[in-house]
């Protein structure tokens, strides 16, 4: 696979584990009222977007997608419960999401870096936008601390 297609692997997975851990959490709200779901929602939306325009560009290079392991999964699972259960105030809520925002910041700059001299900018521009997308979560969040 090409740096290109490496790339938009990157955020096609990172999409992936967002909108999916990010669901799970929706779940375990629905009969509470907290605040942050409707952000959730939006956040979905968001990670849905990504993939899709992701998985656009990979099968147009005859590439499938990858998902998460189903390893990687059940950890997020564990980890989102665990700490639904100690505290599902939104102000926990959304110190949560910002860790999980926040790494994925620090991965996406990585891979842009990585490959910012090989990539088309077509890729590069989708990695860029996921970046600040991830960047713009962040300080909507801190309004909820």
């Amino acid at each position: 696979m090409n740096e290109n297609m490496e790339l938009v692997m990157h955020i096609y997975k990172d999409a992936e584990m967002g909108a999916y851990a990010t669901k799970n959490l929706l779940t375990l709200l629905l009969k509470k009222e907290n605040k942050i779901k409707n952000i959730l929602e939006y956040e979905i939306k968001e990670y849905e977007k990504y993939m899709h325009e992701a998985e656009i560009i990979l099968e147009k290079n005859d590439i499938k997608p990858k998902t998460n392991s189903m390893m990687a999964k059940i950890s997020s699972d564990m980890g989102i419960k665990m700490e639904t259960i100690k505290d599902n105030s939104d102000a926990a809520l959304a110190q949560m999401l910002i860790e999980g925002f926040t790494l994925g910041t620090l991965n996406m700059n990585s891979k842009i870096k990585k490959y910012k001299s090989v990539a088309d900018k077509k890729c590069l521009k989708l990695a860029q936008n996921f970046l600040e997308y991830q960047e713009k979560e962040i300080k909507k969040l801190k309004s909820f601390l």
